[in-house]
């Protein structure tokens, strides 16, 4: 039966390095917020870097944000992550947090971005890229804007 009303929030993942420079934790801090503005949820990988600075935009902006993490303890998400989930299962939960979004945000990020990206395009996923890979399938924009903009186009 369906929910007569019920209207979900979009929910935009974003994805990124670890240990990034300053820029892109400043621009993963004001996706965050941006995201929270304009009422979508937060997915993300729950630990530091990107993740942590993307959880904090949305925290201080008010908005949800939730963290897949990779191991079995929900205290390693970091301290702005609302819900955390613990998965036990390593890198393997990169094509859950992607899988999980609506839209991908993909800033700066190694390895484990890369595979996050290949994941969002295999199931089809929109993936807009800040300072990240330059690779087939990843739409480059220059500011938060432009890519919260962009990945909450047609959510509605």
């Amino acid at each position: 039966m369906k929910n007569i009303g019920f209207r979900p929030r979009p929910r935009v993942a974003v994805i990124g390095g670890n240990n990034p420079d300053s820029e892109s934790l400043n621009l993963a801090f004001r996706v965050g917020q941006l995201l929270a503005e304009k009422g979508a949820i937060l997915i993300c990988g729950g630990l530091g870097g990107v993740m942590e600075a993307a959880a904090k935009g949305s925290r201080q902006a008010g908005g949800l944000s939730i963290g897949i993490l990779p191991g079995t303890d929900f205290s390693e998400a970091n301290e702005f992550i609302d819900i955390p989930i613990a998965t036990g299962i390593g890198y393997n939960r990169n094509s859950m947090v992607v899988l999980n979004a609506q839209a991908v945000i993909a800033i700066d990020g190694e390895f484990g971005t890369l595979s996050e990206i290949a994941f969002a395009r295999i199931f089809g996923k929109k993936v807009i890229g800040l300072k990240t890979w330059e690779i087939k399938g990843v739409i480059p924009v220059w500011t938060p804007e432009e890519a919260v903009n962009l990945a909450l186009e047609g959510l509605d």
